[in-house]
């Protein structure tokens, strides 16, 4: 499933759960939910991570869903297809390659806000290809205004 693991909504609200001391100043400068993701063992050949070029993903296609938790609600996006979505991969990833995701970026000013992407079966993986296993870590970014 395509997604985006923060919101407009979500992504600030990232911010209110860890830091809520801090929450209102912080939000009032510019925050990203920044993404670390890389394989455990590799060469990576079941399921990679494929990336949506964001500047060619439109507002539209986001569609917020719930999250719903026990003690908590939280959001994603769901990405529609759309004919214009560029997709990129980094095949035979290795546990010393990483890729950043960013999931969230409160800038308004025209740049891309969210990184969509998702795992996939990839045709040219050989039968035997030992599954996935990777580790991501999310980080918040403040930048000072």
């Amino acid at each position: 499933r395509v997604h985006v693991d923060q919101t407009a909504v979500s992504g600030a609200n990232r911010v209110r759960e860890h830091l809520p001391d801090e929450a209102e100043e912080l939000l009032k400068g510019r925050v990203q939910v920044i993404n670390l993701w890389r394989p455990i063992r590799g060469p990576l050949r079941d399921s990679p991570l494929a990336m949506a070029d964001g500047t060619t993903v439109a507002p539209d296609d986001l569609i917020a869903s719930d999250l719903i938790y026990p003690n908590r609600r939280g959001e994603t996006y769901s990405v529609k297809y759309n004919p214009n979505h560029r997709w990129f991969y980094f095949p035979e990833m290795t546990p010393d390659e990483a890729l950043l995701l960013k999931c969230y970026d409160s800038a308004t000013d025209g740049r891309t806000r969210f990184g969509p992407h998702t795992a996939f079966v990839d045709p040219t993986a050989p039968q035997d290809a030992a599954p996935r296993e990777s580790i991501e870590v999310r980080t918040l970014v403040f930048h000072k205004p």
